[in-house]
């Protein structure tokens, strides 16, 4: 047991720079106080002494915000970061070497018996405040933007961002990394601006947009070279343009 706690303190000097020392990670990080005692809760649990697991996974929570609960299955090297606010359930299975951020649910969508909640595969990157919720599997080496809300299968290495997550086309990610731009995944920041239909609402404003240019200095030329044109009026569609835009911001 003290090789495996170990194993997981020294896991998180790779995925936290701000990580100093040994004793450091021991004492200050609430990540590594509720995966040890969800270590012991678990083991409780499987001993079948279930009213005592469920109490030590309540005192984990009270002293760490967050709440794991005993049943879950729990890889090697798990690193939650900051971690306030993080819910695991009853039925969720986590891989190895896997990352969370603060405010992850790893949910259900139903009050009925049997495999619940998600299965998150080794090497997987939750971004803070996603919610991944249901019987799925998300795959080994994906990664989950911030917020993104997920309620479908994850292909493995694949990046999924939004509401609801969709997961983002292979080559619009090497076309962003190519233009040295910010390339899908977040772990912090809204994770919506690279979801897929975000980006095909701004492309039909932004070519609407272009045309409506083009229109105009089309008109100016045929009124400059003295051709009347009668405009046609414009039917009224309900939309509003700068609205749409706003909300699609």
């Amino acid at each position: 047991m003290l090789r495996r706690l170990r194993e997981e303190i020294h896991s998180v000097f790779g995925r936290d720079p701000a990580a100093r020392s040994f004793w450091e990670v021991l004492t200050c990080y609430p990540g590594i106080h509720a995966l040890i005692l969800h270590r012991l809760a678990h083991r409780l649990w499987r001993w079948r002494l279930f009213w005592l697991g469920r109490f030590v996974a309540a005192i984990s929570r009270w002293l760490t915000g967050i709440e794991i609960h005993p049943g879950a299955v729990i890889g090697r090297r798990f690193f939650i970061d900051h971690g306030m606010g993080v819910v695991i359930g009853e039925t969720a299975v986590v891989g190895d070497d896997v990352t969370l951020y603060h405010g992850v649910t790893l949910g259900g969508v139903s009050w009925e018996g049997g495999k619940r909640h998600p299965t998150l595969g080794d090497r997987v990157t939750v971004g803070a405040g996603a919610k991944i919720l249901g019987p799925i599997t998300v795959g080994a080496g994906a990664r989950i933007g911030s917020n993104a809300v997920v309620t479908r299968d994850v292909p493995e290495n694949a990046t999924a961002v939004g509401i609801p997550a969709r997961v983002l086309d292979v080559h619009l990610l090497a076309a962003q990394k190519a233009r040295g731009e910010r390339a899908g995944f977040s772990a912090y920041a809204l994770g919506n601006g690279d979801d897929p239909l975000t980006l095909a609402l701004h492309g039909l404003l932004e070519h609407a947009a272009q045309t409506d240019r083009r229109l105009s200095r089309l008109l100016e030329q045929l009124a400059t070279a003295g051709v009347e044109v009668t405009e046609a009026e414009t039917p009224d569609t309900g939309f509003d343009p700068e609205y749409l835009s706003k909300m699609v911001d």
